[in-house]
């Protein structure tokens, strides 16, 4: 679930939101997580958007249209459009961008599937290329924000900031979008303080400087919305929600999100990385991940963890993902009997020792708390490690973990934005498939159908595939 309180006047011109997060850097192709996009997406907008019925509307494309045989689009730009600086959106900026995001240092890759070239049709047209027909290339779009090629090229930063390498340059403390709001400054950690754009092309409204804070502490950030320190609080602790629901000026929010909370494993290495099983690593044998299944108690975690803010899904999609089956909504049994049974029958009768990497954030936290100490009880002796999602992620994605729960937002809200960069196998030299496959998972039956699905342009064919997957 996603939730949000506010406490607002409807004159109010100057907006305050606390987060726990702070966004990690400007530049838009750096990072991808929902802490930053929440920030940037004020500053910076991509051709395809999601309008408040979270329908997909034009931005800075005013129509696409695939290409005769199916590989690749055309998408049309809007006209009159200028970036902070005063300079002029065209095509040039839009080629420099995608091909700027499919660069090895981009952690956008994966919104670019297929993505062979781009091409410059005119002032105001663009060709994306691709090298199979890709249905949800419009949609893989929504995430991908454009920056000034001019400026870009000008402030040497042709090329995205090195976040893995901690790079200081100068996209990841500037910026220079087309979006509504511009920034004035960033104090990492502290706060970013965004000013409107006077000149943005679209609807405007009263909103004149939006701050965003990092207040790490729960307890604090409601305790500034009651008292009027703040306007908004994101994602606040769900135990306090009875509560502020009998606060008069506060309103809460509440909706599914097309995110996930998901367990993950090392599926590759034939030792634990992290851990003691006797020189094995147990979650290449299947029997052993279905043992942790049966040893989790969902509905718990839901209703006493999540205070039942959270849905639940036998998969990693989410009930508000666009083709969702229902069959996903009954979780597998928490049945910890069976659960030694299977440890037993896959020669660990006495369990074995693993480190659970996790963001020390709430609600991820309490989740993990849950998890370890369920796993406990089947022999699973988990060392569990919290800590801050900007190491959290590094670590994660140079593969030093054996077992980690992360959460997943598809930029798409459709299937493939969750099976492709999660689920499929690597390929070597292939930039945006298993992008974020951190436990190396593969499967050639579910590659199969996946590469089934991501070509099929017939909806309920596509839904279809993804599902089996």
């Amino acid at each position: 679930m996603a939730i949000l309180l506010a406490a607002m006047a409807v004159e109010a011109k100057a907006l305050r939101y606390a987060s726990q997060f702070d966004p990690g850097t400007m530049d838009p192709h750096a990072l991808s997580s929902v802490y930053n996009n929440r920030v940037l997406s004020q500053i910076y907008e991509p051709l395809v958007g999601r309008d408040e019925k979270f329908q997909v509307e034009p931005r800075l494309a005013t129509s696409w249209t695939p290409l005769d045989g199916g590989k690749g689009w055309r998408f049309k730009l809007r006209p009159n459009v200028k970036f902070h600086d005063g300079s002029p959106f065209t095509a040039d900026d839009v080629v420099f961008n995608i091909t700027r995001a499919l660069h090895p240092l981009s952690a956008h890759k994966s919104t670019l599937p297929n993505v062979t070239a781009t091409r410059k049709v005119d002032e105001f047209t663009v060709d994306v290329l691709t090298s199979q027909p890709t249905p949800v290339l419009p949609l893989s779009l929504l995430n991908l924000r454009l920056m000034s090629k001019a400026w870009a090229e000008k402030n040497n930063v042709a090329k995205p900031q090195d976040y893995k390498a901690k790079e200081e340059s100068y996209s990841a403390r500037n910026a220079n979008g087309t979006g509504p709001f511009k920034l004035v400054r960033w104090d990492t950690d502290v706060k970013t303080v965004l000013a409107v754009n006077d000149k943005y092309w679209g609807k405007r409204g009263n909103v004149t400087e939006a701050t965003y804070f990092v207040v790490g502490s729960p307890a604090t950030r409601v305790a500034a919305l009651i008292s009027g320190e703040m306007d908004f609080v994101i994602d606040p602790a769900v135990q306090d929600l009875d509560r502020l629901r009998n606060v008069p000026t506060v309103t809460i929010g509440q909706a599914m999100s097309v995110g996930t909370q998901f367990l993950g494993f090392d599926h590759a290495r034939p030792t634990l990385l992290h851990g003691d099983a006797g020189g094995r690593n147990p979650f290449r044998d299947i029997r052993v991940r279905q043992a942790v299944r049966h040893a989790i108690d969902i509905a718990a975690l839901k209703s006493k963890v999540m205070r039942n803010t959270a849905g639940t899904s036998r998969s990693l999609f989410s009930p508000a993902v666009d083709g969702y089956d229902k069959r996903f909504e009954s979780p597998t049994p928490y049945d910890p009997a069976r659960a030694q049974a299977l440890l037993k029958e896959a020669g660990y009768a006495n369990g074995f020792a693993v480190d659970l990497d996790c963001s020390a954030q709430q609600p991820a936290d309490a989740i993990c708390q849950g998890i370890a100490g369920m796993l406990s009880r089947v022999g699973i002796r988990v060392n569990y490690k919290p800590l801050p999602f900007n190491i959290l992620l590094p670590k994660l994605n140079t593969g030093d973990t054996s077992m980690y729960v992360i959460g997943w937002n598809p930029a798409t809200a459709e299937q493939e934005g969750v099976l492709i960069p999660l689920a499929h196998s690597r390929i070597p030299g292939t930039a945006t498939v298993g992008e974020y496959n951190f436990g190396n998972y593969s499967n050639p039956r579910a590659d199969e159908l996946i590469d089934k699905g991501r070509v099929e342009f017939d909806t309920p064919k596509r839904i279809a595939f993804f599902n089996d997957a």
